[in-house]
């Protein structure tokens, strides 16, 4: 059976480009970290790829700091001992997009009394009203925000520089989750004004297992790292690097990049073409953050009355591979926070993220197959 991808905000399949860079770091010993010959070729490929991240991002090759992936930066970064220059002050409030992901949601090093969520509008993204809120309630006390570039679920751009320039008059700082906009949107350090900004190598097209923690200057510092050890990576984040996964890691977003505006405007045609498609034999399908600024690649939809969890079984049998939105629940398809968290009529939703691999035939096909699995699942539900 040939089978239709569209989960690519889970993860994206590997680019040949990244594979082609792993393979030739695959081919010798990799520890960055010995001193001969075969450890000092592991050192050139790594500050190459540290070299290639910093620039995408308008940052100092010795700000990036290589991680397993997303989650273990956000574990990093969000901490109350995080130094911002001269001000050795522990942060003391965590302010968190009510729609982030679960890895950001739950604070990390923050006690639970430390850390606030701030309201999503009915739109998707953060309500500026509720953040300048919550900034009077906690002046003159450090404040972190957390905010992701756009929403893993609806694709919902968040306003991050203007949120960044509210924070920064408060004298706190901001950390951006850019997970599912680097290579994709403009999501560098001038586009967001973000202090950090964190990212994974697979939702590129990149390997699993890498990932980056990046600051936008040097007068930030985190006192407490997760990983001790060697002092790798700064210090940061002790351990062997993991060369390959690194090397690929830049060359993914190195393609990504340098494709981003032309894939955007032929994935936004394709989201375009496949909601008109849904439209036409469900009128009463409920879309996401459809009047809002969207990722080009991403849809997420309701059909009410229809469980997403049958859905989802339903299409995969018929060989179409979506999701209910974040990858990150232990495969189950659980109520959307982020739905929740919006005042959405309905909490679970489908959602179709596209990526370099979709071809318009696939959302051809995948629209007809849609339509007979709404059909099908309603007729049983009527009893015909």
């Amino acid at each position: 059976m040939h089978r239709i991808y569209l989960d690519h905000n889970a993860t994206s399949p590997l680019r040949p480009q990244a594979r082609a860079a792993m393979l030739q770091a695959l081919e010798a010993p990799r520890n960055a970290s010995s001193v001969h010959a075969e450890g000092r070729a592991a050192k050139a490929m790594l500050e190459d790829a540290r070299a290639a991240i910093a620039q995408s991002v308008g940052t100092a090759p010795r700000n990036v700091t290589f991680t397993s992936g997303a989650t273990e930066a956000a574990n990093l970064a969000l901490t109350p001992h995080l130094r911002a220059g001269a001000d050795t002050r522990p942060f003391e409030i965590l302010l968190v997009g009510a729609g982030e992901h679960p890895a950001v949601l739950s604070g990390h090093r923050f006690a639970p009394e430390q850390v606030e969520t701030v309201a999503l509008t009915p739109e998707g993204d953060l309500s500026l009203p509720a953040l300048e809120a919550a900034l009077q309630r906690h002046a003159g006390r450090r404040i972190l925000l957390a905010l992701q570039a756009a929403n893993n679920e609806t694709g919902a751009i968040q306003p991050v520089r203007a949120a960044a320039e509210r924070v920064r008059d408060a004298g706190g700082r901001l950390i951006c989750d850019a997970t599912q906009a680097l290579g994709r949107i403009e999501a560098d350090f001038v586009a967001t004004a973000a202090d950090m900004l964190f990212f994974s190598s697979h939702k590129l097209g990149g390997p699993a297992g890498a990932g980056a923690l990046v600051f936008a200057s040097d007068d930030l510092h985190i006192d407490a790292p997760l990983i001790r050890g060697g002092g790798q990576e700064f210090g940061r984040r002790a351990g062997t690097e993991n060369v390959a996964a690194i090397t690929g890691f830049a060359a993914a977003l190195a393609i990504a990049q340098a494709t981003q505006d032309a894939e955007a405007a032929r994935l936004a045609a394709l989201r375009d073409r496949l909601e008109a498609m849904i439209l036409e034999f469900a009128p009463d399908t409920l879309f996401f953050s459809r009047t809002a600024t969207r990722l080009p690649n991403t849809s997420a939809f309701a059909f009410p009355g229809l469980n997403a969890q049958t859905m989802l079984m339903a299409l995969d049998l018929a060989g179409v591979a979506v999701s209910s939105g974040s990858a990150c629940s232990s495969g189950k398809v659980r109520e959307s926070h982020v739905l929740v968290a919006m005042g959405a009529a309905e909490k679970t939703a489908l959602r179709v993220s596209m990526g370099w691999t979709t071809a318009p035939e696939d959302i051809d096909e995948f629209g007809k197959v849609l339509e007979s699995v709404v059909s099908q699942i309603k007729s049983r539900r009527s009893g015909g």
